[in-house]
């Protein structure tokens, strides 16, 4: 087993959650949640961004709008739709009994048979 192949797939499969939850704070251009996403350590590139954005949009979990730029061309702005918010509902409340259920299992003291 490799590690940091496992430590990949362990952020795949969070990303989608993480970016609905950027979203949800309001409209947000793709390289703002990027920024946020990289500080954050979550290692996301342009390549895998703009698919899981166009599937979510395809999916009619978010929308977008184009706004003019001041410094190039128009920028495409992000944000959940009315499914989208319920989706990420769903979402969070999967996330809370994972963590949970990791918890109650790792942190577990170690039994004597």
């Amino acid at each position: 087993m490799n590690l940091e192949n496992t430590q990949v797939q362990m952020r795949k499969g969070i990303l989608e959650y993480c970016i609905l939850h950027i979203i949800s704070r309001g409209e947000v251009y793709a390289s703002d949640m990027l920024d946020e996403l990289t500080s954050a350590r979550m290692i996301v590139v342009e390549g895998t961004l703009y698919p899981l954005l166009t599937r979510l949009k395809n999916s009619g979990l978010v929308e977008y709008k184009w706004v003019e730029s001041k410094s190039g061309p128009p920028r495409k702005y992000y944000k959940l739709t009315n499914l989208g918010a319920d989706f990420l509902k769903g979402l969070t409340d999967t996330w809370e009994e994972l963590v949970h259920s990791t918890e109650q299992i790792t942190h577990k003291s170690q039994t004597t048979v």
